[in-house]
């Protein structure tokens, strides 16, 4: 999911829009770019490295999209963002599961919050608000999640994060990090098989070292200790990992067997007491008393997470909260699990930090609908770990109301460490040289007189010619979430654009593979596989074709829909509004916009083009409405698959109980109605028969059940 910087200001844009509760549109169609947004922060987060939402704004959008699809099931889709958790897979490393799913955390910023955990976890547990509940509390590192797996006290695996199930392994790279142990004595506790949770990070003072050496050899610098620390890990040599001085600090046990099997991290008793054998085993875990705590209410563990906010800057490492567990292991167990965060432990993140700048200047972005997003220029200044340059300045109102001028001294924010964001100008400082902030009226691009729709924050050039909203359709066509041309994404249209051969969608498809081969940095292999995945691209399914026209708010769900709905793209050149709003979950909003992009002769000549070069634009299988499940032996019922099947893939098993109605879940939780177990079921069993609600099935009896 590439991201051009006018793509990255308008999800920015539309995430604001979203938090103000301004965002037009039907349930549906709203679902649908909520998924889209929250999909495209957690690439940013996980995979790049490089957020642009703040934690607890996700979270907002995280919970509108949670409350849309509780009033409207039929809108839950297997790719939500409800249904999984975020993903650092990058398909540079093999990926291996883990052998427990990783799910977030979620998050809190005050004392209020923590208490309101406190009473739903009371709530999940049947214990009165007055009753006394332990927690232990930890700093939350602000690094890169390593997953290690020791068998017969021997570590034999080590993966990053992931998705949450899968990881990539980087064992190799895990060996040569000195504060991971290579053997571990946990057979001493009846552990013979275990699967522990850390954060490799890099110290602040070695970090700044690590930059002046870099200053000195003319190199660029690291950007931050937690993206060093996380691009580190994923080097290809060990010799270069062993060079960045990376620590692991280990917070969890994720899962823990004696030789037969059962589970031997409850025995443990505590959260509190499992750190204490991971320090004895001889790993780097927080220290007692001083970085983590044990305590007896949720009041002590809020007060410690103060503490630790106004210390945070003495600190060695960079943290960016706090972890609040229940520390009772067992409870733990009981209080279970959402589909995205255990319902026992929460993170206290700390309030963002701020720095003074310069405001220089304002440059321009324009977005595939011809949105423009002013953008401040700013002398650099670090925030929070990061060197900040530029900050999105929305819009016209946005600025009026700051009485922003170039040439102010302005005070920035990173809300919760991570967008940058101008306060406030610091206007006693003024020295009479500013000057205002002149409003553009014509696009920077084309030089069409800008348009501002009754009661719209934002300004958009109407031009659908526009030269600057073309090259972002271009990219917007290209990318993952339309058409998926694999490895054509923002950096081959800026290349392809300037010599001359992409000037519009359609001439994604009579590209030059001879010449694109002469290219620098290209050759021939890299102009096959590129035409390979254009072919590929050709075969899209009609919704795909559909959602890669960029008509406004006509999004991925209402693409599907409209789709099944049609034969060709062509059938909607005739279609009136009231065609589309006939389909349940099309608003007129989505209706008047795509009728007027086919009043366009222009529009509807693009589509006859593209099916001139071979670009499919009837509607496949794939665009087919599935038939939903109405009966059978598992309708409405939770199923999950443990062990190893004998007679079936877990696929297969899965896809069967499927159509049996069943939904697939992916952790043992109190939601959970059936468990089918196969061979060495591993801990699920173990969970599901102590929760004593689950009803457990052999394959067999999973089979005889579907006749």
């Amino acid at each position: 999911m590439q991201a051009t910087p006018q793509q990255q200001a308008a999800f920015y844009q539309q995430s604001k829009d979203y938090l103000a509760g301004e965002a037009p549109g039907e349930a549906a169609e709203q679902a649908s770019e909520l998924g889209a947004l929250l999909r495209y922060h957690e690439w940013r987060y996980y995979v790049q490295d490089d957020p642009v939402l703040s934690d607890k704004e996700y979270d907002e959008l995280f919970k509108l999209l949670e409350g849309i699809e509780e009033e409207n099931p039929d809108l839950i889709t297997p790719d939500s963002p409800t249904q999984r958790v975020g993903s650092d897979l990058t398909g540079d490393f093999q990926s291996v599961p883990h052998l427990v799913p990783m799910l977030s955390l979620g998050n809190s910023y005050n004392a209020e919050d923590l208490a309101e955990f406190d009473k739903q976890v009371k709530r999940m547990l049947n214990m009165e608000e007055d009753e006394e509940l332990a927690y232990a509390v930890e700093p939350k590192y602000d690094g890169g999640t390593i997953v290690l797996v020791y068998e017969n006290d021997q570590l034999v695996r080590a993966a990053t994060r992931g998705n949450g199930v899968l990881g990539e392994e980087m064992t190799h790279n895990a060996r040569v990090i000195r504060s991971i142990p290579l053997t571990a004595n946990f057979s001493k506790y009846g552990l013979h098989k275990v699967e522990i949770r850390g954060e490799v990070i890099i110290r602040k003072d070695r970090f700044l070292e690590m930059n002046k050496q870099r200053a000195a050899a003319g190199q660029t610098l690291y950007a931050n200790p937690r993206n060093t620390a996380t691009g580190g890990m994923r080097m290809k040599s060990p010799t270069e990992v062993a060079d960045k001085n990376l620590e692991a600090f280990i917070y969890s046990f994720g899962y823990g067997v004696d030789a037969d099997g059962n589970d031997a991290v409850e025995a443990l008793g505590t959260h509190t007491r499992a750190m204490d054998v991971l320090t004895e085993l001889g790993f780097k875990v927080p220290a007692t008393d001083y970085e983590r705590i044990s305590v007896g209410n949720i009041g002590a563990a809020a007060g410690f997470c103060v503490k630790w906010e106004e210390q945070r800057e003495e600190y060695p490492y960079e943290i960016d909260g706090m972890v609040v567990k229940v520390d009772d292991l067992v409870l733990q167990e009981r209080a279970g699990y959402t589909s995205h965060h255990p319902r026992w432990a929460i993170a206290y993140k700390f309030a963002a930090r701020q720095a003074t700048t310069i405001l220089e200047g304002v440059d321009y972005q324009i977005g595939k609908i011809g949105t423009i997003t002013p953008v401040a220029k700013t002398v650099p200044v670090s925030l929070a770990g990061v060197m900040i340059s530029s900050v999105s300045l929305h819009n016209e109102d946005f600025i009026r109301d700051k009485d922003l001028r170039i040439g102010d001294k302005v005070l920035l924010e990173r809300a919760g460490d991570v967008i940058p964001y101008i306060v406030k100008p610091l206007a006693d400082l003024r020295d009479g040289t500013e000057r205002p902030i002149e409003f553009l009226t014509e696009c920077p691009f084309c030089g069409t007189g800008l348009v501002r729709a009754e009661g719209a924050a934002a300004v958009r050039c109407p031009n659908y010619e526009c030269t600057g909203r073309t090259l972002q359709r271009i990219i917007f066509h290209v990318s993952k979430a339309s058409m998926d041309i694999d490895g054509m994404g923002k950096r081959y249209v800026d290349i392809f654009n300037e010599q001359g051969w992409l000037n519009g969608i359609a001439d994604v498809y009579r590209l030059p593979y001879d010449e694109i081969a002469a290219l620098e940095g290209f050759g021939k292999r890299s102009a096959a596989n590129l035409e390979k995945a254009v072919d590929k691209a050709k075969q899209s399914p009609l919704w795909r074709v559909l959602y890669s026209l960029s008509i406004h708010h006509f999004g991925k769900k209402a693409s599907q829909l409209v789709a099944q709905n049609i034969d060709s793209a062509l059938d909607l050149e005739h279609w009136t509004e009231e065609q589309f709003t006939n389909i349940k979950d099309i608003g007129p909003t989505v209706a008047q916009n795509v009728t007027e992009w086919y009043a366009d002769p222009s529009n509807v000549a693009l589509l006859r083009e593209l099916a001139d070069l071979g670009v499919n634009i009837y509607q496949t299988e794939a665009d087919k409405p599935q038939a939903a499940v109405t009966e059978g032996p598992f309708i409405d019922k939770a199923m999950l698959f443990t062990g190893s099947m004998q007679q079936l893939s877990r696929k297969e098993a899965q896809n069967k109980a499927k159509a049996a109605g069943a939904r697939i879940v992916s952790a043992v939780s109190g939601k959970l109605d059936i468990l089918v177990v196969g061979e060495k079921p591993g801990s699920k069993l173990k969970k599901a028969e102590a929760l004593g609600t689950v009803k457990i099935m052999t394959e067999q009896e999973f089979l005889d059940t579907l006749g």
